[in-house]
């Protein structure tokens, strides 16, 4: 067997070299790649999305937080990712009364044909009125914030403008099963203590004033509709 001469081995010394070199530089390029985590998530239309973030897992603790701030308490079904964005942005309260009637029922049905997440809130005590007057400085339904934006009486052109200019959606995107919230009272209603020993013996409380025909006020707080 021929001994290898010293250029042999040098010149085979600086490839082996090269050769190594190329593979590190090689192994550094992909390393952030292979770091780099991939999800899979499906959106409200069933079709799989690949991201850099966990949507799924935003999605969830989003169904979560919407039980816990009015900005998302729309539902525990989470909304998709733009319209929840939009609704935390510029959310939606609604203010609507049993008496209303038309105009707040016209109202109504434009966030739900438009598929607008919101709070509704019913103005019915004297309470309710006061709390409405120091909102929006009126004693008049329908009434409407969106954002800090507030809506005095229903016009579905403007109320259509105000909805596009905080880039709601104009169709509705909800997913499937989504229900908006019950309406609640717009001052909460404490709960009714029992009644005690003492309690019994008070004297009733006054009766309500009376209208010229005999019959109570229909409207006592004195709301316009």
């Amino acid at each position: 067997m021929r001994p290898v001469s010293p250029t042999i081995r040098r010149s085979f010394g600086r490839r082996a070299a090269r050769a190594l070199l190329g593979c590190c530089a090689a192994l550094s390029a992909l390393a952030p790649l292979g770091a780099q985590q991939v999800f899979r998530s499906v959106d409200a239309q069933g079709r799989p999305v690949f991201s850099d973030r966990d949507l799924g897992r935003e999605a969830r603790d989003a169904g979560i937080a919407a039980t816990r701030t009015d900005a998302a308490s729309f539902s525990r079904i989470a909304l998709p990712y733009e319209l929840r964005q939009v609704a935390q942005r510029f959310p939606v309260t609604f203010y609507s009364s049993p008496d209303c009637g038309t105009p707040c029922d016209a109202a109504r049905q434009l966030l739900t044909e438009r598929g607008i997440p919101h709070t509704e809130h019913t103005v019915s005590t004297a309470e309710d009125v006061q709390a409405l007057k120091r909102l929006s400085g009126k004693a008049s339904l329908p009434f409407a914030t969106i954002g800090r934006q507030p809506l005095d009486g229903f016009s579905a052109v403007e109320w259509n403008q105000y909805l596009d200019a905080a880039q709601y959606p104009k169709r509705s995107e909800l997913p499937a099963g989504y229900r908006q919230p019950a309406p609640t009272p717009l001052v909460a209603v404490a709960p009714a203590r029992a009644a005690r020993p003492a309690d019994a013996a008070a004297p009733s409380p006054a009766a309500p004033s009376q209208t010229p025909n005999g019959n109570p006020p229909a409207n006592p707080a004195g709301i316009r509709f």
